[in-house]
């Protein structure tokens, strides 16, 4: 098994912020906390260190109190950009990354990523989910070796953009598909979500 301290944990809050008012995803309240603080909390203890990629409102968010990282300007656009940064900024061998708005994920999430890298001999781990057989990659969810860096770096997107582009690099690479049954713990943020509280598993 990975050392959970061989594993970044790098929080997603850098994009552009659409519904909400595309006000900063990352920093709205839910349940008296900002919801990257909720992923935050969920994702520490499942790694040795968090990280956060921010690009505006790096104030904020330097007060949770983890390094926070800004996209570089020379990095592909896109989620790609937010990747890139990471593993440009990882100092363990592997990197786990999640969304800051969907902090339901599960509590062994990277436990089982990369029990699945491992046991594929995979350089990254994705999750998936399935609705009515119907399979739906979620590669916000991923685990990945920093030394995918210099392939990342070299990738051009061929499409207009958005979380696409990291499923065909991902295609490209050995990656584990990892199934899990629940689909709404990784979706992201709703006013209509049941009760004030983040379930716990």
């Amino acid at each position: 098994m990975i050392d959970p301290d061989d594993i970044t944990g790098w929080v997603l809050a850098g994009g552009p912020g659409t519904g909400l008012g595309a006000i900063d995803r990352g920093l709205h309240k839910h349940d008296g906390l900002p919801l990257a603080m909720h992923a935050l909390l969920r994702l520490a203890p499942q790694v040795g260190n968090v990280m956060i990629n921010a690009n505006r409102n790096l104030g904020a968010y330097e007060s949770f109190g983890v390094p926070v990282w800004p996209d570089g300007t020379g990095d592909p656009s896109g989620p790609l950009s937010a990747l890139v940064t990471g593993l440009e900024h990882c100092e363990t061998p592997w990197l786990v990354t999640v969304p800051c708005d969907a902090p339901r994920f599960p509590l062994d999430l990277v436990q089982r990523l990369a029990r699945a890298a491992l046991a594929g001999e995979a350089s990254m781990a994705m999750v998936i989910t399935r609705e009515a057989g119907v399979r739906r990659a979620h590669p916000s969810f991923c685990l990945l070796k920093v030394d995918l860096l210099e392939s990342l770096v070299r990738f051009s997107p061929g499409g207009p953009g958005g979380a696409g582009d990291i499923e065909a690099w991902a295609a490209q690479q050995r990656c584990a598909d990892v199934e899990f049954d629940d689909p709404q713990a990784f979706s992201a943020f709703s006013t209509s979500w049941p009760g004030p509280a983040l379930p716990s598993r």
